[in-house]
């Protein structure tokens, strides 16, 4: 028995996508990445298909007698339709040579100035999506209004977080003060304002019983030093015994954020 693949088809604008979702199958798994500009969207589910690219007839084709179809049509004709769409990240087109070029000069460097690698990716990541949007443009030809385009019609139609919007800000003011000098004027560029939420605050009796609900006793330690000293959890893990210092009672945190040694009282 073949194994059934659903195609969704969904028309945005002028151009149409195909979503393919099935079963997990090692088979199709294999020939879905070989077929050229397929991707994995992990927010559907499906792989992702421009039919500009690979036609259906050309996707029947390459999996006959390996599998069976069902083909679902969803069209989004209406222009008024389109401008008002939201753009999420999977409809964004794929980078072109020179801004992949652009992206790997941004991390070269990155590595020259010992950024971390956790802020190197989210780095190239939000500079990767902020050149999808302007896919159609220029790297110099990117000013400050198509920042704030990008900040309205992208970021706030998709409801994405503001510490979201602050990386790309982040990454955006980096590359065109370190990279770039073009239309982008980086001292007018401004962060979103911080929202002011309240902590959820811990009473004694509910810390109490998180403690004291391990009965290992590593466990429990971990946990005991997480709460009492403030430690992130890879400060945590990096801990080592030469570290603690039991008549100062103190602990030596190496390279904590920012690769920055601090002292916290046990």
């Amino acid at each position: 028995m073949l194994p059934i693949i659903n195609i969704n088809q969904k028309k945005i604008g002028v151009k149409t996508y195909y979503y393919a979702s099935f079963p997990f199958n090692r088979n199709l798994y294999t020939l879905f990445s070989s077929l050229n500009n397929c991707t994995w969207d992990s927010y559907e589910k499906a792989w992702v298909i421009d039919e500009a690219t690979f036609p259906l007839e050309n996707i029947l084709a390459h999996f006959k007698d390996k599998a069976e179809f069902i083909i679902q049509e969803k069209s989004l004709e209406s222009v008024e339709y389109k401008k008002s769409l939201l753009r999420p990240i999977h409809f964004l087109e794929p980078l072109d040579e020179l801004k992949k070029e652009a992206i790997q000069t941004f991390i070269r460097y990155l590595n020259s100035k010992r950024y971390s690698s956790n802020t190197i990716k989210v780095y190239s990541d939000s500079m990767s999506t902020f050149f999808r949007y302007f896919s159609m443009k220029d790297i110099s030809d990117i000013s400050n209004d198509d920042l704030i385009d990008f900040n309205n019609n992208y970021i706030l139609k998709n409801n994405f977080s503001s510490s979201y919007q602050n990386q790309v800000v982040n990454a955006v003011k980096l590359y065109f003060s370190a990279i770039q000098y073009k239309k982008i004027d980086v001292e007018l560029i401004h962060r979103p304002r911080r929202e002011k939420v309240l902590p959820n605050v811990l009473s004694k009796e509910e810390v109490k019983a998180i403690l004291d609900a391990h009965v290992n006793i590593k466990h429990k330690m971990m946990l005991s030093l997480i709460y009492s000293c403030g430690l992130r959890c890879g400060e945590l893990l990096a801990l080592q015994p030469v570290h603690i210092d039991s008549k100062r009672n103190i602990i030596l945190l190496k390279c904590a954020k920012g690769k920055k040694d601090r002292i916290v009282p046990l």
